[in-house]
């Protein structure tokens, strides 16, 4: 199967209350995770943008930068991240992601069900 680029979903929203509205492409679809996940996108934060921070429960999150800077909030401690970091949220932690840089921070974001049993 191939989806061409104009078929993608696309979305603008507020996420777990951080200021501004992220864009988002899905680039999967939440019927195409075969139950294994829940969000695949390719997403843009631009200045002052802010994925709040929000806990994971029963999934895990990963986030993977492809340009811009910002800084994540990895359970408490402030880091500044940039092209190439890679960012993981596991079940039960905490996590924001905001762009305080002057250019867009795109990111691909991944979360899958966590299932330890």
């Amino acid at each position: 199967m191939i989806r061409r680029a104009k078929d993608n979903t696309s979305l603008s929203a507020v996420i777990c209350g951080g200021p501004g509205a992220i864009e988002a492409v899905q680039i999967l679809n939440p019927d195409e995770f075969c139950g294994k996940g829940r969000l695949f996108n390719h997403i843009t934060l631009k200045p002052g943008v802010a994925v709040g921070k929000h806990r994971h429960k029963n999934d895990f999150e990963t986030y993977y930068i492809l340009s811009g800077s910002g800084v994540y909030d990895d359970n408490g401690t402030l880091v500044e991240v940039g092209p190439g970091d890679v960012m993981i949220c596991a079940e039960g932690e905490e996590h924001s992601l905001t762009n305080n840089g002057t250019e867009d921070l795109v990111i691909i974001a991944l979360v899958l069900f966590d299932k330890k049993d």
